[in-house]
């Protein structure tokens, strides 16, 4: 998809991805700087890591508690909106057991980390988001079925872009990675995000969409990464929230009886037919 430069300022709103662990992000200088760069909607990244002991999924904090005022974005008269994220890492089939706490997050984002989990979580895991590896080696190979399977059931591959730009090791990592889904997806259904612990680590959408250049994406898909992609995680995470499943109706024609052509017919038409 080629989008204008116009309409590329304007889809880009719905890329971000913040890790909560680092206070700094919580403040107003963190979101005056997403504003400024032109975002006006950003996730706060919950990571649960379930081989850990003492770890529970929780429910996330109110964004009213966290934040006093949020700042307006940047070429518009709304202020910026704030999602909650969970990011579940798994290792095991049982680390992955949605409950009531799952739905009180806006986005649920699951880390493979072994062959099996990730087909799993490509065909039956109710998620909205699949993290790929970018602080190390793939431990496994992308195959196609299941990341077919992920494609049709609506559920987007995630590559965060901040290890790229913090470590020559980490870049060599998050670029062989990418250029190994993108082979395999062929760019469909992938977001790019920041996970970002710093304000100096976020960049704007257009560092970004040239960033997707290097992962293996081509100039459309990569504008379709920060921009429309973002928006379709977020309705996908609505719809999980609040039902099964979407129904589409269309109207369909119906064919004219004889007396209803006679009523479409042109008066001049008409006319012949009541004289006859």
């Amino acid at each position: 998809m080629n989008l204008s430069h116009d309409n590329l300022e304007e889809s880009t709103k719905d890329n971000g991805n913040i890790d909560c662990a680092n206070q700094s992000l919580t403040s107003p200088a963190q979101q005056s700087t997403q504003t400024s760069l032109g975002y006006s909607t950003v996730a706060i990244n919950y990571v649960v890591d379930l081989q850990q002991k003492k770890q529970e999924i929780g429910k996330p904090k109110c964004v009213l508690e966290l934040f006093d005022t949020f700042p307006i974005v940047q070429g518009k008269s709304r202020p910026i909106k704030v999602l909650n994220r969970l990011t579940v890492v798994a290792s095991d089939p049982s680390h992955f057991r949605p409950n009531a706490e799952y739905k009180a997050y806006d986005l649920v984002a699951v880390y493979p980390t072994t062959e099996k989990l990730f087909h799993a979580a490509c065909m039956t895991f109710d998620v909205d988001i699949i993290c790929v590896a970018v602080i190390e080696k793939q431990p496994f190979f992308f195959k196609r079925s299941p990341i077919n399977g992920a494609i049709e059931r609506g559920v987007f591959f995630e590559i965060s872009y901040t290890p790229a730009i913090r470590d020559s090791t980490m870049r060599r990592y998050t670029i062989a990675n990418a250029i190994s889904l993108m082979e395999t997806c062929k760019g469909k259904n992938v977001i790019v995000t920041s996970g970002a612990e710093k304000p100096l680590e976020l960049r704007g959408p257009y560092d970004i969409a040239n960033l997707g250049l290097l992962f293996g994406l081509s100039e459309g898909d990569g504008k379709a990464a920060i921009s429309t992609n973002c928006r379709a995680v977020h309705l996908h995470g609505e719809t999980r929230k609040t039902a099964l499943g979407i129904v589409h109706t269309m109207k369909k024609d119906q064919p004219l009886t004889e007396r209803q052509e006679e009523e479409h017919a042109p008066a001049s038409k008409r006319a012949k037919i009541e004289t006859v």
